[in-house]
This record gives C-alpha cells, structure tokens and sequence, in this order.
C-alpha cells in the first residue's frame, strides 16, 4: 500500500472512529439514554423503570456485554414535566451524545421528547405511557413495548360490564395522558351503548382533588375509573372512603402499583389495577423468574410491576443490539428491532415490523389485597 493509500485508510479510520464516539458507541461501550421523573410527585415511576433496566444491564455487561460492548444508562431527570423534558432530550442527545433512548415515562412528556427524537434520528424504546398519540401515526424511531390505554381501559371496562356494573365514572388527570385514558374509557363504553357518568379532573403532580371528588360522590357511580399518577389517585380514594363512598377503584398500569398500594396503606384494599407486565411476584414464566434472579443479583428483593417493566425495556433494547450486529448504527439498531417477530423472551411475546412497533397487546387485572399484597 502507497502512502497516499495509507493515509486515506487513516482518514476513513479516524472519521469512523470520531462517527461512532458522536453517536455514543465506541469499540467497548454503548450508551444509552433515559428522561424520567427521577425526583416529584411522580419519582418512583422512573426511578423503579431505572432500576430494572439497569439490573438487566448489569447483568449482560457481566456476561461481557453485547457484541463486546457494555451498556452504560444515562438519566437525567425531568421531573414528569414536559418543558423540563425538552431540555434533558436535548442535553442527551446533542452534548451527552447517547446512541439510543429507553425507558421514558409519561404521555405529556413522550409528546415534548417525539419530535427531537424524530429530527435527530434518534431510537427511543420501551415508553412507560400507553397513549395512542404516541402510536399514531406511526414512527420509525419509536418501539413500544407494553399495550395501549386503549387495551388496557376495553379489559377494565369488559370486566365491569360482565360483571353488570354499567354506572362508571371517570377521574383523569388533565393532560394528554389523562385525556387519553378518558379517550379509552369511553370508546370502551361506547360499543356497549354506554357513556360516563360524570367525569372530573386532578392537575399534573397536584393532590387537590376537592372538587372532583365532590362531583363524582355526587353522581353516585358504581365504579370509578383513574387515570393518574399514585399521589393524585391515592389522594382521590382516601377522601372518598372517609366520605363514605362505597363504590370500586380500577387504576390503570400507569398508576405505579406498587407506588399506589403503598400510598393507600390499608385503604388500598379491593383497589384494581390494569397491568401490561405479567405479574412479577410468582415465578409462574422464565422471564418472571429471571427478572427476579437479576434483580436479587443487583440487591433488590422488591419485586413490582414498573421494575418489571424496565426489565422488559432493557431485554427488548438488548436484543435488537444483538441483531444490529458488530457494525452497530441507529439504522442497524432499528432493522434489528424489527427483525423481532413472534420472539418469546420466556412468556412475554414480542412483535415488531416495518410497519408496527407496538410489541405487545398483553393486559391483566389485579387486585390490592391484605398488606398491600397484589393478588390477579
């Protein structure tokens, strides 16, 4: 090889070696961000998410990572703010300069990071947020791992018709979340010729729930249905019981069950909740047991759903990284995801396309038992 050829050789190796540290993989490492609500109101969401993805990263960096990269998880913290979220995007993507996104929580805030993501190029796995408008239309960037609000409120609302209750309210936080869960309620009741009996609203990270509660006790519904966060619907349901509201609860996953239960205390009894993860307490599936195992491994023997999850967002990410190949780009990565179709991770079933990046349709009910336990 001439000296003219060596030095362009050198060139192409430099410029594929400054690329690939731009884009947040070097020959040892990939890093990957996650905004969430690490402190406020809303903290034990992203903090459990983080936890679990970060168990299951650890464990795959012990094993030597993938393709010979370890992950390393970066979060910054928006506090389930969307204007804060904007912000810490921003800073992952153009000065952190993370490879790819996971684990982000909330529709208000899913809704502010969309559009970055989208003009930076930028792959964002494994949401906490069941929106449809996160969904619709679709994104090449965007790869949902848990089930819609849309399945999650029909399996709440088929539940409670079965079982005869047709007067059901609505308590939703007022936001593009809440406004999408209400959305699910009530198309759910509409194919059963139904509709709310009174719906009322609670602000993003606020507890004044004085005058929906008020509004709700009054129209006297069988059930009513929540969608917020833990502090907000916690709020809601121990002024209800000590008015003497005798009626059912059903939250959806969103809530943070465990979150919730320990919010309720006692009160939580009887309280239902919408789940999109199989239930993460029995060893009942492989990936149950794993999670749990991985989880231990990392010094965390409190087991729940939102963990469970994180766990889940971590394996789906992991997996399209080994199918990315050695030669791993944002485009890799998203062909790789793709490629997952029909793949079992051990009792939890994963399908993506070209055309659909919605992995799962799965949804369980729950109940708060004795002790805060959950029982399904």
């Amino acid at each position: 090889m001439n000296i003219a050829n060596k030095l362009a050789s050198l060139t192409l190796m430099l410029i594929s070696t400054v690329a690939s540290a731009e884009n947040g993989v070097t020959d040892k490492e990939i890093l990957i961000g996650q905004f969430a609500a690490i402190s406020g109101p809303a903290a034990q969401l992203g903090q459990r998410m983080q936890l679990g993805m970060q168990a299951y990263f650890t464990a795959i960096n012990a094993q030597g990572g993938v393709n010979g990269r370890t992950i390393k998880l970066l979060t910054r913290d928006d506090g389930y703010e969307p204007e804060k979220t904007v912000a810490a995007v921003k800073t992952l993507i153009l000065e952190d300069k993370v490879f790819a996104l996971a684990g982000s929580v909330g529709t208000p805030t899913g809704l502010a990071a969309v559009p970055i993501v989208s003009e930076q190029r930028v792959p964002l796995v494994g949401m906490f947020t069941g929106a449809q408008a996160l969904r619709e239309p679709f994104n090449r960037y965007v790869f949902h791992v848990r089930a819609s609000y849309f399945d999650e409120t029909e399996r709440i609302v088929q539940h409670l018709t079965t079982l005869g209750i047709k007067k059901i309210a609505v308590f939703y936080q007022n936001d593009a979340y809440g406004k999408a869960g209400l959305e699910g309620v009530t198309q759910a009741l509409t194919r059963r010729q139904l509709k709310p009996v009174a719906t009322a609203t609670v602000e993003r990270n606020s507890v004044d729930v004085t005058q929906s509660l008020e509004t709700l006790v009054k129209a006297a519904p069988e059930a009513i249905v929540q969608i917020g966060a833990y502090k907000s619907c916690a709020a809601f349901i121990k002024q209800a019981r000590a008015k003497g509201y005798g009626g059912q609860f059903f939250n959806v996953s969103f809530v943070g069950s465990r979150a919730l239960a320990d919010e309720l205390g006692d009160t939580g009894q009887g309280v239902v909740i919408s789940q999109v993860v199989p239930f993460p307490y029995a060893q009942n599936t492989p990936m149950v047991r794993d999670y749990q195992l991985r989880m231990t491994e990392a010094g965390h023997k409190d087991f729940d759903f939102t963990s469970l999850e994180g766990y889940l967002t971590a394996r789906v990410l992991v997996e399209g990284l080994r199918r990315a190949g050695k030669n791993l780009t944002r485009d890799s990565l998203i062909a790789g995801l793709e490629s997952m179709n029909e793949v079992n991770l051990g009792g939890f079933t994963i399908n993506y396309s070209s055309k659909s990046h919605q992995a799962s349709n799965f949804t369980d009910l729950t109940i708060i038992g004795r002790g805060g336990k959950f029982m399904h």
